[in-house]
């Protein structure tokens, strides 16, 4: 068996509060003895996920599992292109998910790691879109939400000040971000449309339905459609954001009429200074320049 058929396992111990760096092994042993070859490499820091899929990428390896959360996923990605699309080759990415989130998989199943233990024995691929962000100061790529305004105020605040207190941490941003609410324009156009400068309570950039685990952000997201679905909302008092807001987990806050949902090729900013961005669940301050979608760009096992 070569290298192109051997899959790279890049695993994030620490993901899922410690519990994927228990259990990966297990399902490891499920693949192997399915017949499936697997080498496995460990992340010791932040985005070294990221270094080790462009290296091996480079080394010629085309097959990968992120095995983690969405974060690891998100850093994998960002490890294989653009070099992907330089060399005009899709890769193969599956997933092992044992981290918090995993919202990515739930367009697809709700069985978590099992639908991708049984996806990988059965060989299952199937084309994805990738969404490009090009920011001030570099180039990022994802496969499932990118979120600014309320969203990411409250993920960054979590990160930069409440990351220590484990999930009473989401809680606490929440309620400062609550506390502190406000609004401000960002200035976008969506392909050949009016530039809309209305000032909003957050605007989210989906490839796929779900974020956060359960929150249908997006629910008629597509990610083989070649479109991001742009969920733009407007200013929402403190209440109505709080009634508001859970109705995400059936998908039906996007019938507010302060909820304005459309779908692009291509977006363009007019933001002027850096602001928080949550990309897949990780926290990100830059000045976004354009986002744009990469049709079919990656192959997923799902």
């Amino acid at each position: 068996m070569t290298m192109n058929d051997t899959w790279l396992a890049i695993v994030n111990p620490a993901a899922g509060g410690g519990r994927c760096g228990k259990q990966f092994g297990a399902a490891l042993d499920r693949l192997r003895a399915a017949g499936i070859e697997v080498d496995v490499v460990k992340t010791e820091t932040s985005a070294h996920a990221s270094e080790l899929a462009k290296r091996a990428w480079a080394e010629g390896r085309r097959r990968f599992l992120a095995v983690g959360g969405d974060g690891t996923s998100f850093e994998v990605v960002n490890g294989l292109f653009p070099a992907a699309i330089e060399a005009g080759e899709r890769p193969r990415l599956g997933f092992l998910p044992m981290g918090t989130g995993n919202s990515f998989l739930r367009d697809f199943s709700e069985n978590g790691a099992e639908h991708s233990l049984q996806a990988l024995t059965d060989g299952r691929a199937r084309a994805c879109d990738v969404m490009r962000l090009r920011h001030r100061d570099g180039t990022l790529f994802w496969i499932n939400i990118c979120s600014i305004g309320f969203v990411a105020d409250v993920n960054g605040l979590r990160a930069r000040r409440f990351k220590a207190w484990g999930e009473l941490g989401y809680v606490a941003a929440v309620v400062s971000s609550v506390v502190g609410l406000g609004y401000r324009a960002y200035p976008m156009r969506l392909d050949a449309g009016d530039s809309d400068a209305e000032e909003m309570t957050f605007a989210s950039f989906n490839n796929s339905k779900f974020t956060g685990g359960k929150m249908m952000m997006a629910p008629a997201a597509d990610t083989s459609d070649g479109l991001v679905d742009v969920i733009r909302v407007g200013r929402l008092g403190r209440f109505d954001l709080l009634r508001t807001f859970p109705k995400i987990f059936q998908g039906t806050h996007v019938q507010h009429p302060a909820v304005r949902a459309s779908t692009a090729k291509r977006v363009r900013f007019d933001v002027q200074d850096e602001i928080d961005v949550m990309i897949d669940g990780e926290a990100i301050r830059c000045v976004p320049v354009e986002l744009d979608v990469l049709p079919g760009a990656i192959d997923v096992v799902v």
